[in-house]
């Protein structure tokens, strides 16, 4: 069959879910702008001096329900029109007419990020189901550690002489040899006989030797992350293997390069966005397209560069298409996941409505990306003198933008040290955007947020035109190792709070940059993503305003629709029962008499509101796979992250802004630790972390547990129960969330508990909170 004719892939609307989630935001919209005209009605009653910390109390929780209710509807635009698709690798040219792929993997500090896992990251990268002579694997070694330079070398003579001539011999799936020698993915060989068998045997005995010399290269070195060193590009490529027959050796095998750029001191690195060094790879291999990975996450799917090919490479949306974006999917998942390390909510909801728009955001890690995309600027018939202001004045870079260019063949090079020029490019990274560019938001990853991915994505991306799609095939085209244990969660929510916020608070923030260069609900998700650190406002203000009101006898919210009383109006004469109120402000015109206060009404709208909103995240929790206790996980996660790190991710950000401090970068510990992966198979919280992030957990739960005891003692010796509803259940809701953190203060005597001494400390922070609360209130 003639396939040049076929779509490579297509594209459906799920309508079904376009629909509900439509009806569900007009309702919720309603019910909202019912809300907020409560609020706004009932400030403008008259009220007495004496009522002032009940009006500014008011106030609080307005503030808190306004940011949410803007947030909430920046993130309906994830929902107006998701889409799924599907891909037809089969009808990809023959392998001569395939384009060419860098692949750029980084790395950092091999304290936190284990040798032998990258590793396996780049012996995955060199086995994909991919002609090999169009496949470049760079490592970008950020902490320029000999250590990793040495291991590469290692992995080179296994991945050469053993192991991807067995994968390419019995169609191997999962590329990973330590995945698949665990077999944590089916491995679904196509051979099961006494040949295959032998062979499995003999790679993985050479696998056994290959992680042993690994471990010795650990053992005999000192690991010293160096912030202070020149730049050091070299080719993998040791043809000296004693144990490989000659046949091995005949091999054909794709490209294989350490970089790691100069750093120094004084001159800022820009971290991972500093680390993706286009230029090196235009002058080694130049490949059109680019797959970046982070070292943890291997190569699942040996098919994933052929999947995106079908996006890449579709003449219908080529032209105008800069990235195709895998999601992030994890091997270590337990069934409970407790911290949400799967990240449902991203890459079920968001990626896939933003696939139906002008499409998903890039992601860190797993997409393949146009090299000309990343360059930003038209590049043809442009004068030389004006391409060197933005891309440097090397020569050579600026003759890889021709189409006729090919770069020089490394491929049989010795591993020796790189041509000047080469060396000269990973030297002047360091310093290429302060020095070479006068707009340094114009090329390649953008360095202004921690948060590379996400500023790229938004400036460089589809602020420029390019549009993205998602591809999330059946099975995982990456896997890597999720976050395990609270402290790793919250410092990596850190980093992104802040890099989100940034980005946010800057000139680029995208609900100003984006509406003139982007479609308005693109606007909106990329806004929704800036400013969803703010939730940490209006969780704070719920979580501690209405408990010190409801320990004082002071409604925020309106009394139960059970209530029934005399309506006293202002204005109106309260001893004839036949006159009329006109003077409420907050609702219809009512008579005297024993009538529903119109506020009942409103009871009725908050109510609505807050089911609708926990109906709606259920119904998306089940819908993608999840259950129960997945919601009740993400609800407490989101509650978690929202306290402590969205919090001090937007406060580091504010101070960058206003020049206080200097941006950094901590990376995420990957290195297992057997104690906190049992707590976390067990789907219990490991609260091992520092007080700084643990105390604001133990507060609030401390001052929301008093606060229900001592409302619901005060409702049942005042007989005003109906008035402090809402407060007694917000209350009640919060410490179910946070038992946790209840049962580890005081039922867990593991190590993963919380500390006495914080505990201590925290009861005497919330005592002095709610003892403050009270003389301000009772003023």
């Amino acid at each position: 069959m003639d396939h040049t004719t076929l779509p490579l892939h297509l594209s459906h609307v799920q309508k079904s879910s376009s629909i509900i989630n439509r009806s569900h935001t007009l309702l919720h919209s309603i019910a909202l702008i019912a809300l907020i005209y409560y609020r706004i009605a009932s400030f403008f009653q008259i009220t007495k001096p004496s009522n002032f910390p009940t009006t500014f109390s008011c106030l609080l929780v307005f503030t808190g329900e306004l940011i949410l209710s803007f947030i909430w509807f920046l993130g309906q635009a994830y929902r107006f029109r998701p889409v799924y698709r599907t891909i037809f690798p089969e009808r990809l040219p023959e392998n001569a007419e395939l384009p060419a792929v860098d692949v750029f993997i980084c790395t950092a500090d091999p304290s936190k990020e284990p040798t032998l896992e990258v590793m396996n990251t780049v012996i995955s990268a060199i086995a994909l189901d991919y002609p090999p002579d169009k496949l470049h694997v760079y490592l970008s070694d950020d902490g320029g550690c000999s250590v990793t330079l040495e291991a590469m070398k290692e992995a080179w003579r296994f991945a050469k002489g053993y192991w991807v001539p067995f994968c390419r011999a019995y169609g191997i799936k999962t590329r990973c040899p330590e995945a698949y020698f665990l077999g944590e993915e089916g491995n679904n060989e196509s051979s099961s006989g006494s040949e295959f068998m032998a062979d499995r045997e003999k790679v993985k005995e050479k696998y056994e030797n290959f992680k042993s010399r690994v471990m010795r290269i650990r053992q005999n070195s000192t690991i010293i992350v160096n912030r202070d060193h020149t730049a050091v590009v070299e080719v993998i490529n040791d043809v000296s293997i004693d144990e490989a027959s000659q046949e091995d050796k005949a091999e054909e095998m794709p490209l294989l390069v350490y970089v790691s750029r100069e750093k120094r001191p004084s001159l800022p690195h820009h971290f991972k966005a500093g680390a993706l060094n286009l230029r090196v790879s235009a002058m080694i291999s130049n490949s059109p397209y680019i797959l970046v990975l982070d070292c943890d996450m291997y190569c699942n799917d040996p098919t994933s560069a052929r999947q995106a090919m079908c996006f890449l490479l579709d003449p219908k949306i080529s032209p105008s298409l800069g990235f195709v974006q895998f999601p992030q999917k994890f091997h270590n998942i337990s069934k409970t996941d407790v911290y949400d390390s799967q990240f449902r909510y991203a890459f079920k909801v968001l990626f896939q409505g933003m696939d139906g728009l002008q499409g998903p955001i890039v992601s860190g890690t797993g997409f393949y990306i146009k090299r000309e995309a990343l360059y930003a600027n038209p590049i043809k018939d442009v004068d030389v003198m004006e391409l060197k202001q933005y891309f440097g004045p090397s020569n050579e870079f600026i003759k890889s933008f021709g189409r006729h260019y090919k770069p020089k063949d490394h491929q049989h090079s010795s591993s020796v040290t790189l041509m000047k020029e080469t060396q000269y490019l990973a030297s002047s990274e360091r310093y290429f955007w302060t020095e070479f560019l006068p707009k340094p938001t114009k090329v390649g990853f953008l360095y202004l947020s921690v948060a590379e991915d996400y500023f790229t994505g938004l400036v460089n991306m589809h602020c420029k035109g390019w549009k993205s799609v998602y591809c999330d095939p059946v099975r995982p085209a990456f896997l890597g190792a999720a976050t395990t244990n609270l402290n790793d969660v919250l410092v990596q929510s850190t980093r992104w709070s802040s890099g989100l916020v940034e980005v946010g608070l800057s000139r680029f923030c995208p609900l100003i940059y984006g509406p003139k260069k982007m479609s308005a609900l693109q606007t909106m998700c990329y806004g929704e993503l800036a400013f969803f650190p703010f939730y940490f406002l209006p969780l704070w203000c719920f979580a501690t305003i209405p408990q010190l009101c409801l320990l004082n006898g002071i409604a925020v919210y309106p009394e139960d629709v059970f209530c029934k009383r005399k309506l006293f109006c202002v204005g109106c004469d309260p001893e004839n029962d036949n006159a009329k109120c006109y003077g409420s402000g907050i609702g219809p015109a009512a008579y005297w008499g024993d009538v529903t206060v119109a506020s009942n009404w409103f009871f009725m709208v908050f109510s609505f509101v807050f089911l609708s909103s926990q109906s709606k995240h259920i119904q998306e929790v089940l819908s993608t796979g999840g259950s129960m206790r997945s919601w009740i996980n993400e609800q407490r996660i989101w509650m978690i992250k929202s306290v402590t790190c969205h919090l001090y991710g937007s406060l580091d950000a504010i101070m960058k802004r206003l020049g206080m401090k200097e941006a950094n970068f901590m990376p995420t510990n990957k290195v297992m630790d057997v104690e906190q992966t049992r707590l976390y198979q067990m789907g219990k919280i490991d609260f091992q972390t520092s007080i700084m992030l643990l105390a604001p957990l133990v507060i609030l739960t401390i001052i929301n547990v008093v606060s229900f005891v001592g409302g619901v003692t005060r409702a049942m010796v005042t007989g005003k129960f109906s008035d402090m509803f809402i407060q007694v259940f917000l209350s009640l809701f919060i410490v179910t969330m946070g038992y946790p953190v209840i049962e580890g203060m005081i039922l867990r005597k593991d190590k993963g508990r919380i500390p006495p001494s914080v505990s201590i400390l925290s009861v005497l922070v919330s005592m002095i909170f709610l003892s403050l609360g009270s003389l301000v209130l009772n003023v």
